[in-house]
């Protein structure tokens, strides 16, 4: 693998969606985006397969579901973590933006 090099994204901008780090060749596999969703919005339910995630909500309020049920809401300066294989979704739930950042990373092999 080609040398890893430190680098600064900057977050911002009014975009739904924006990559911050896209995983190789950049970095070892780590991958993350920065969101914006108005009132109501949501990312969507998805599946990060053999990755874990932990979203850091920067501004306003979600709504955390996970395998389609919403099991609890985070404020600004919160930090949400998901399992690998772990259905979900994240929906605007305030009267304001919602912006946060996610990082996605492979999950390390435990065998040693």
């Amino acid at each position: 693998m080609e040398t890893l090099r430190p680098l600064c994204v900057r977050c911002g901008g009014t975009e739904k969606f924006t990559r911050l780090l896209a995983g190789q060749p950049s970095t070892a596999g780590m991958k993350s985006g920065y969101v914006t969703l108005s009132p109501g919005d949501a990312v969507g339910e998805h599946v990060t397969s053999g990755r874990e995630e932990a979203v850091l909500i920067l501004e306003g309020r979600a709504d955390v579901f996970c395998y389609g049920k919403n099991i609890f809401s985070a404020d600004a300066v919160s930090l949400v973590y998901v399992p690998p294989d772990t259905p979900h979704n994240i929906r605007n739930s305030g009267p304001g933006l919602l912006r946060y950042v996610y990082v996605v990373s492979p999950v390390a092999d435990s065998s040693g």
